[in-house]
């Protein structure tokens, strides 16, 4: 489940919808298993960073 989980806080799926798929009462415990990469979290910033956006 650790695998699965870390891939969809990857794509962007949101925290409640993680804690309901992993049935973590906690964002805390959810941490353990929902452990998005160095490139993930920097894909992420980068497609919201407004002056990203405004360049497109």
């Amino acid at each position: 489940m650790r695998h699965d989980l870390t891939h969809d806080a990857e794509g962007g799926t949101s925290t409640p919808m993680l804690l309901a798929r992993s049935h973590h009462a906690s964002v805390r415990s959810l941490e353990r298993y929902a452990r998005p990469g160095v490139d993930a979290v920097a894909r992420h910033v980068a497609e919201r960073d407004p002056a990203a956006r405004r360049r497109r």
